[in-house]
């Protein structure tokens, strides 16, 4: 006892007199500071993780049941092949040091990234940029829905993650790319990710055509209704929660005040561009159309994602408002005018929105925006960013799509799409037991 109690004395005298050497292993502020910050990037990045199923839902809910194990294969693949060329290839072009602004050149399978400060392990800032990758990639997804081969997407899913997208987000978020330089701001991605996302989605819907029996002869619309508004709405409210991930997440840190100004701004913008899709809806078709209420809560989180952090809780009301009253009006546009056969509104939602909210930064960011006495520099930078990054995508989009579409094809059969991509690409049904046989029933009810 006596001898226990002489060392635990020794031991509080060093650390007295030593305290660097007694406690040199253990934790600092600024080691818990790092360990707060990966643990927010990571609990972010599964909530942007869970947006995949969001997608999955919307995607399925807004198209016809018998296309729906096609679209849940899409997503699923989208995912696991982001991951996978993200971890080889996209990293690396997209954050591998300084190469005049352009593309990246190391830290392929994640190796050789001395010099690159992430501020949080490097693992961690690849985990959190990985789900980013794929959310882009799964844009495309819904715009070409029920008429694309699950090859061709599977291709254009591969090009996308490994090359389209990282070479953006080297202009953007890089540090040395050259949007960056100029002061582009996109905080979380409205054109980084949703417009790469957006755009695509556009070459590649346009390219495909409409659906067969989307346009009559004579032009006139027909609408094709999604199957199931329930899965629609409950994919959207998870995207909704997954952006809380996506905006916030953004910061790299969970020890900074700026968190909670970017999760007020999100949930503003998205509850106005609900409020604001479902006025335009009423007025324009005499009832609230729940479909396009349900995406201009989407395109008020695609419009603030540049801006979450840099725009006031005032400015995001703004924003939203404006994105939720842009998406019907240019779904109609889209659906009526451009004849793009888009069925769940992606490019609207994602390129459109994700457009207006990129140059609203130039507006409503209360550094530097022309609302706010900042005149008209912010917003031209912002103007560069966006056509460049629509230029981009547009050209690689076509050239990708052309491309295959020349070698192996783009589009189903007329027989395969009328009886559902579920059948001729996957050999079965989403609902198969879906409906009871009368002897089932007559069994239930004890007659013979």
């Amino acid at each position: 006892m006596h001898r226990r109690l002489t060392m635990i004395l020794a031991l509080l005298l060093i650390g007295v007199l030593f305290p660097a050497a007694a406690f040199a292993d253990g934790p600092t502020p600024e080691s818990n500071a790092v360990a707060i910050d990966t643990v927010w990037v990571l609990i972010c990045g599964y909530l942007v993780f869970l947006m995949h199923a969001g997608f999955s839902l919307v995607e399925a809910g807004f198209t016809r049941a018998k296309n729906t194990v096609n679209i849940m294969m899409k997503n699923l693949l989208t995912v696991s092949l982001g991951m996978i060329l993200f971890f080889v290839v996209g990293f690396a072009l997209a954050f591998g040091g300084d190469t005049g602004g352009f593309i990246g050149i190391k830290g392929f399978f994640l190796g050789n990234l001395e010099g690159l400060d992430f501020g949080i392990p490097s693992l961690g800032f690849w985990f959190f940029q990985a789900v980013f990758c794929a959310t882009a990639a799964t844009i495309v997804s819904g715009a070409v829905a029920e008429r694309i081969k699950f090859i061709a997407y599977i291709i254009f899913t591969i090009v996308i993650t490994a090359f389209i997208y990282p070479v953006v987000v080297h202009w953007v978020w890089n540090g040395d790319g050259w949007l960056a330089q100029k002061g582009f701001i996109d905080f979380a991605g409205s054109t980084v990710v949703h417009g790469v996302g957006g755009w695509s989605a556009l070459v590649g819907a346009w390219l495909l055509g409409a659906r067969i029996g989307k346009y009559g002869k004579n032009g006139e619309i027909r609408a094709i209704p999604g199957h199931n508004i329930a899965l629609g709405t409950l994919g959207t409210l998870l995207l909704w929660l997954g952006w809380f991930g996506f905006n916030p997440g953004s910061t790299l840190s969970g020890t900074t005040g700026d968190i909670a100004l970017i999760a007020t701004t999100t949930m503003l913008a998205a509850s106005a561009g609900t409020v604001g899709a479902m006025i335009v809806t009423w007025v324009r078709y005499g009832k609230p159309d729940l479909g396009l209420t349900l995406n201009g809560a989407l395109g008020g989180l695609v419009g603030i994602t540049a801006g979450c952090a840099a725009v006031s809780p005032a400015g995001a009301l703004a924003i939203g408002l404006i994105s939720g009253m842009l998406l019907p009006l240019s779904v109609a546009f889209f659906d009526r005018v451009a004849k793009v056969d888009d069925p769940v509104g992606a490019i609207s939602v994602h390129g459109i929105c994700g457009l207006f909210g990129t140059l609203a930064v130039g507006l409503f960011a209360v550094d530097g925006g022309l609302f706010y006495g900042g005149g008209f520099s912010q917003l031209a930078v912002q103007a560069t960013g966006v056509v460049a990054v629509a230029a981009w995508c547009l050209a690689l989009g076509f050239i990708v799509f052309k491309v295959i579409d020349l070698v192996i094809g783009l589009r189903v059969s007329a027989e395969e799409e009328m009886e559902g991509l579920d059948l001729g690409e996957h050999g079965m049904e989403a609902y198969g037991d879906f409906m009871m046989r009368s002897g089932d029933v007559t069994g239930l009810m004890g007659f013979k």
